[in-house]
């Protein structure tokens, strides 16, 4: 073989994601409020796009009957894996999709949905906004305090967490704000006795005992309580009548003012920006059966205006006039398409999951049955991938509320009927046995009255859920009633 340079010819085959697959892939995941940050950006850029307003809740809709075991399955139009396959080669004729009135293609089974009337559609309250803020709260008590002790004070306002504790030394804040320890531990006594009582503690003992003081219920036996409040959570109620030297009542009323303090005073004070949580389906009961219907008021209607682009191209145009034209339209189009199709495929996954989990809508959380992505996806006969990106922020809403499409999705327990339960429904049962119980029941006891409801769960799984229900075990659920009992 010789060592000189030569040149090669080879064949070989790759996958490359064009910018219009990325963004396809991109809006299936995108929530409504994205969806109209693109839909702005690109009306910005674009003036081949006209945008129309929501034209209320009325749309597209399909429904399944209730008698879905003797039915055949819908016929729905391509899906966005079609779409995304086709976008390569995509038309650069001009396009007017309207995703809102288009009907689906629909046999026996699943037929279009009439409009519902307006005395039918669901009604969301707007959230109202939350209230000050801790901090503005406590600046606006210490308006007109000046001086070291103002100004320290302020500091150690700002230094709150937002349970209202100071976990910042004082002696830190004091070198900071270039006062004494004396100034600076005034400057705290003066927060500490603003409202809301028990702010500016630096621990829990200090929270309630500051609480305690502004109730004017802090004598030397309250404190000494206060002072054991590790004997309060163990329950050793004879320890703590020897040690404050009270008797049994007056113990229970100590304990139960106790039990009327704040441990976190600032947490209600936490403002948090509003989520506005629209639904991208409706889910309603007709006479036919569930109606599933996509939310038009959530997004604009979106369309080519091409009475605009025959003005332009019937104008006077250079090479880089025509091609930037050629271009417009055809990102206007692939938008369109693109949000008809995403439209197309949030309907025909959550047709799906009101299939699937049918028994939910109807008898409630006890009734949900375990349920993974790729059932749906190969129902629907689409990727995985694509289901999961349909149902991230999503939502639909329905008679029992407002969910996640994701909520409908987990896994699940064994049980008689052979379908199994949902982990929501093996929760939701675990919480009722315990609020029903009379005498504080076990987990294994929990565990054997699960199996009689036909729930085949092991001990180790109801202790799992349980705690993930932040509900506590049998030992401190009966050290809790005793207590409230006391």
């Amino acid at each position: 073989m010789g060592l000189g340079p030569r040149i090669d010819i080879r064949v070989s085959q790759q996958l490359v994601m064009t910018q219009q697959l990325q963004a396809a892939i991109k809006l299936l995941a995108l929530s409504n409020l994205e969806i109209e940050s693109v839909i702005a950006e690109e009306l910005a850029k674009n003036p081949l796009l006209e945008v129309r307003p929501g034209e209320g809740a009325q749309g597209e809709g399909v429904i399944i009957r209730e008698d879905r075991e003797t039915g055949d399955e819908a016929v729905d139009p391509a899906g966005a894996d079609e779409l995304i396959g086709r976008l390569g080669g995509a038309d650069n004729s001009p396009v007017d999709i309207d995703w809102r009135e288009a009907a689906l293609e629909t046999d026996s089974f699943a037929d279009v949905g009439g409009s519902s009337g307006g005395d039918e559609a669901f009604d969301f309250d707007q959230l109202e906004g939350g209230e000050a803020g801790l901090a503005e709260h406590l600046l606006a008590q210490l308006h007109g305090v000046g001086g070291t002790t103002g100004r320290v004070a302020e500091a150690i306002v700002h230094e709150l967490e937002e349970t209202g504790y100071l976990e910042t030394s004082i002696s830190l804040i004091a070198e900071e704000c270039d006062a004494s320890i004396n100034e600076a531990e005034q400057s705290l006594a003066l927060v500490q006795s603003l409202d809301p009582p028990g702010i500016a503690a630096r621990s829990l003992e200090e929270c309630i005992a500051l609480q305690a003081k502004a109730a004017d219920r802090y004598d030397p036996a309250m404190a000494r309580l206060i002072a054991n409040l590790d004997l309060l959570a163990k329950g050793r109620m004879n320890d703590l009548r020897r040690i404050c030297g009270v008797d049994e009542e007056d113990l229970s009323d100590m304990v139960r003012e106790l039990r009327s303090y704040d441990p976190k005073p600032g947490c209600r004070f936490v403002t948090k920006e509003p989520e506005a949580i629209t639904p991208d389906v409706f889910i309603k009961r007709t006479k036919a059966g569930w109606t599933v219907e996509l939310n038009n008021a959530a997004l604009p209607r979106v369309l080519v205006n091409r009475r605009y682009h025959a003005e332009l191209k019937a104008g006077p145009q250079d090479k880089a006039s025509k091609a930037w034209l050629s271009d417009s339209l055809a990102s206007a189009n692939w938008l369109v398409k693109a949000l008809d199709q995403r439209a197309r495929t949030i309907i025909k996954v959550a047709t799906e999951i009101v299939k699937q989990q049918q028994s939910f809508f109807e008898h409630g959380v006890s009734a949900l049955r375990p349920l993974t992505l790729a059932r749906v996806a190969e129902a629907i006969e689409m990727h995985e991938s694509t289901v999961s990106r349909v149902t991230s922020n999503k939502y639909l809403a329905c008679d029992r509320g407002m969910f996640e499409l994701k909520y409908f999705f987990g896994s699940g327990v064994s049980s008689d009927s052979g379908e199994g339960a949902a982990a929501e429904a093996v929760k939701a049962a675990i919480k009722s046995i315990i609020d029903a119980e009379h005498d504080v029941l076990s987990d294994d006891a929990i565990a054997v009255m699960l199996k009689e409801r036909g729930m085949d769960v092991a001990r180790r799984t109801v202790v799992k859920y349980r705690e993930a229900m932040g509900i506590g075990s049998s030992i401190q659920r009966r050290r809790q009633r005793k207590m409230a009992a006391g």
